[in-house]
């Protein structure tokens, strides 16, 4: 993999609710055909996944967080899952210490997955999942 740039500098990544609306809708009408026939209609791309914010607080107060970065991983039952890192200001994951063989494992505070994926756990509607 290429080597990360720096986070940009300050600025919004703010879209308006209409063009929310348009990509949400594009994603439901079409995630089914970007998949191979074989994975198909197995609700393996999610339509969102829900976090507390308690968690999302715990990654932002991190030491050095300046960003959020989303990851799309996969389980064991080929679902693909969101997993949220911190970052710092020159675009690297804040990660735990890889522990020595033998050693404690880290406490899973620092990487956020286990979200309520949606399909089963789908949020009440809104103009981004109906439409």
């Amino acid at each position: 993999m290429k080597e990360s740039p720096p986070l940009p500098a300050a600025g919004s990544h703010f879209i308006p609710l209409n063009r929310a609306i348009e990509m949400t809708s594009l994603f439901r009408s079409q995630c089914e055909n970007v998949l191979a026939p074989a994975f198909r209609n197995q609700d393996i791309l999610p339509v969102c996944e829900t976090f507390n914010r308690a968690d999302i607080e715990s990654l932002l107060a991190k030491k050095q967080c300046q960003a959020i970065r989303i990851y799309l991983g996969m389980d064991t039952s080929l679902k693909i899952r969101i997993i949220i890192v911190a970052a710092n200001g020159n675009g690297e994951d804040i990660l735990p210490v890889q522990p020595a063989t033998g050693s404690d494992p880290d406490n899973g505070e620092d990487i956020v997955e286990e979200g309520h994926r949606c399909p089963p756990a789908c949020p009440p509607p809104s103009p981004l999942n109906t439409q």
